[in-house]
């Protein structure tokens, strides 16, 4: 499967590019979305909410996937993070410095849509990057 065909990688484009709306056809309702720093989701509006936040603090964010392996019903990416932290986001403090950070996202599907995903990054690195 080419990269951008997965669920996966779809999601992590329409957010980078504020296409929220789009979740509604790669999202359940209510979805749940385990992510580090209090940014954990229960439901599709939710998540649209923090993809609003992330991209008005970082308007060139990316996530680049660099593999999708799947196994049923399951997708699982390897992905870069990169962007421009220009206002506060997460309990990271913004100090307008470009970032890189990696990333790994587990997907459980149900109908062709994320029904639950883990979003495991290394935040440290991104805290290191902001404060050096």
């Amino acid at each position: 499967m080419e990269h951008s065909a997965s669920v996966v990688a779809r999601w992590l484009a329409a957010g980078d590019s504020g296409a929220v709306e789009a979740f509604d056809d790669l999202l359940h309702g209510d979805v749940v979305v385990h992510a580090p720093r209090g940014l954990s989701t229960e439901s599709l509006e939710a998540e649209k909410q923090v993809w609003r936040d992330a991209v008005a603090a970082m308007p060139d964010l990316r996530h680049e996937v660099q593999e999708v392996v799947t196994q049923g019903n399951v997708e699982v990416a390897r992905v870069i993070v990169t962007g421009t932290l220009l206002h506060d986001f997460a309990g990271v403090s913004a100090a307008s410095r470009s970032f890189r950070m990696d990333q790994a996202v587990i997907c459980h599907l149900a109908g062709g849509k994320i029904a639950e995903a883990w979003e495991i990054a290394d935040v440290g690195s991104l805290v290191d990057q902001m404060s050096s």
